[in-house]
């Protein structure tokens, strides 16, 4: 079963990434110190996660803990 989008938001935030202004409509738009670019995510809270949107914030988690 997917995840759903507040999961994803909820292990962005604890790992350290911040919401910034700049996303349109559904997409939120999330930054940390350390990497460089951002992570968009897009759909509400209650959405089911696609499968790309989980590898996205998986790598950038990984790569903001190095």
């Amino acid at each position: 079963m997917p995840r759903k989008i507040r999961q994803l938001v909820s292990d962005l935030t604890k790992s350290g990434f911040v919401l910034v202004p700049g996303g349109k409509g559904s997409h939120r738009k999330f930054r940390h110190a350390r990497i460089l670019g951002s992570v968009i995510l897009s759909g509400g809270d209650g959405e089911d996660a696609h499968h790309y949107q989980e590898k996205q914030v998986r790598n950038a988690i990984r790569e903001a803990a190095k």
